[in-house]
């Protein structure tokens, strides 16, 4: 027999024995994802996205099963990209070796000051309300509020841990400092009203403390003052005149505060977002709570990749997902997912460091301070003794 055609029979055998059932086993093991991604393909043609999920999904990683005390929050088509709209919280590290100092609001208060009127509309605000996701990198948590994971780490293993009580105690009744409220960027700032345009010759930066990110501090720690829970708030302001090395400049205070008080066992670092599209289209994230719009809010919880110098970050992560549904669980719709990714935000000082991020650029001042007097409220009943 010819070789060349006993060549070709082996050849054909060999692809309908072998290759053929392979490629069909294959296929079908990876269907789901290949779903996926026909999905999203589409939806993005459509002008829209919609996830898709395979029906055996773990409860963890869709949590459809479980009602969502998010879920009658408006949600626009273009939620999943809006999510990654927001900046990464700049880690500037200072030009030179030497740490920047930080300097007390009272001596900067006109450097950068608060514009008197703002004429120009050239620039469009929309109001944004963030919902609950679906999808594969986000899950429930049982006590309201969701978790968005954008670790190595899985979701089953994220939803075991967000249920772990947190690793501090306390004490509410105590003269001693217990939770320290700063702000590494001190000087983001806010829209003077609810409007629906911007001036962009406004920086969305001040150095008056009546209007940047030490107003939304100082309505935190009135409710504080309130629930009788000592705190500090640190109004140093680490981001003027150079915005590198802020977070360099942070860490020294707070180690600082902290070897000076160290019954603080909370540290919070409360920040503004700056999320507009590729238009130029700033939102404004909003829920509506009794009656008054409020900016909503984003915890941001780090996770150490094994570089980070970070070994507690989980205990950081149990009290994110506490205070996440207790804000929740008191003010329905404030919160977006807490993002849980590999970020460091000089969150191994203690095992109660967050950053939060409240509003956006595109919110007015009174929403954002609104904000900060409902995290205060939450504050209080979880530490004060009124939960």
């Amino acid at each position: 027999m010819d070789i060349k055609k006993v060549c070709l029979r082996s050849a054909a055998v060999i692809t309908a024995a072998f290759v053929m059932p392979t490629g069909i086993w294959l296929y079908a093991k990876s269907a789901s994802r290949f779903g996926r991604v026909a999905a999203a393909a589409a939806g993005l043609a459509m002008g829209e996205y919609k996830p898709y999920f395979a029906a055996n999904e773990s409860k963890a990683t869709v949590q459809t099963a479980k009602p969502s005390k998010l879920e009658a929050a408006v949600v626009s088509k273009h939620s999943i990209w809006d999510m990654d709209m927001a900046p990464q919280e700049k880690q500037t590290p200072s030009e030179s070796s030497e740490v920047p100092s930080p300097l007390p609001a009272q001596d900067v208060t006109d450097k950068i000051p608060y514009p008197v009127s703002m004429e120009g509309n050239d620039g469009v605000i929309e109001k944004y309300t963030y919902g609950r996701y679906d999808g594969e990198q986000y899950f429930d948590l049982d006590g309201g509020g969701q978790v968005r994971n954008c670790t190595e780490l899985s979701n089953d293993e994220l939803y075991a841990e967000s249920s772990k009580p947190y690793d501090f105690q306390i004490d509410g009744n105590s003269s001693e400092p217990q939770i320290l409220i700063y702000h590494t960027h001190a000087t983001e700032s806010f829209e003077p009203s609810d409007k629906d345009h911007y001036d962009s010759s406004f920086s969305c930066k001040t150095t008056d403390p009546e209007m940047n990110m030490l107003s939304v501090g100082d309505k935190i720690c009135e409710q504080l003052d309130k629930a009788g829970v000592a705190y500090i708030h640190d109004t140093l302001v680490h981001d003027y005149p150079s915005y590198d090395g802020s977070y360099d400049s942070s860490r020294m205070a707070v180690q600082q505060i902290l070897e000076e008080y160290p019954s603080i066992k909370v540290c919070l670092d409360v920040h503004r977002d700056g999320i507009e599209r590729e238009d130029g289209t700033r939102l404004a994230p909003v829920a509506e709570i009794e009656g008054r719009e409020a900016a909503q809010l984003m915890l941001i919880s780090g996770c150490d990749d094994g570089t980070m110098g970070m070994p507690d970050y989980m205990k950081n992560f149990h009290f994110a997902c506490a205070l996440q549904s207790a804000l929740e669980s008191d003010w329905q719709g404030l919160t977006r997912p807490i993002l849980f990714d590999y970020r460091h935000y000089n969150q191994d000082l203690t095992t109660g460091s967050l950053l939060i991020e409240v509003g956006s650029h595109g919110n007015s001042i009174a929403q954002a301070q609104y904000t900060g007097e409902l995290i205060g409220k939450t504050l209080g009943e979880m530490f004060g003794g009124n939960r």
